[in-house]
């Protein structure tokens, strides 16, 4: 029986990857230039966070997924520092919500890790 927050996890994993392929034009607008292949990345990265939710839910897969989702959180990280200094045009809140936001990320790779 796993507890309630590596459920969570899984379950919030599974949802964003479901939103990279269902709206994928939030995700695109975010993309740096330096990027190739913003569709593909985008596709990827959804197909990869629910495969990763749903590792994180089985014992047989859940200490390579901890490592993998950190790694994948790692990545995301410039991506999070791009959006601050380039935010997208339909971003209309204050940017201290882009800081938080890269903040949080260092909570999602610690959370990620608990389950190693």
């Amino acid at each position: 029986m796993f507890p309630w927050h590596q459920y969570l996890l899984g379950l919030l994993l599974v949802a964003a990857g479901f939103f990279h392929i269902q709206k994928p034009k939030i995700f695109l607008s975010i993309m740096p230039d330096y990027l190739p292949a913003h569709k593909f990345l985008v596709l990827i990265s959804g197909i990869a966070e629910m495969v990763l939710g749903l590792m994180l839910l089985s014992p047989q897969g859940q200490v390579t997924a901890a490592w993998l989702t950190g790694a994948m959180f790692v990545i995301y990280l410039p991506l999070h520092w791009h959006m601050i200094s380039a935010p997208p045009k339909w971003f209309k809140w204050h940017k201290v919500f882009l800081w938080l936001r890269l903040a949080l990320q260092f909570g999602l790779i610690y959370w990620a890790l608990q389950y190693i």
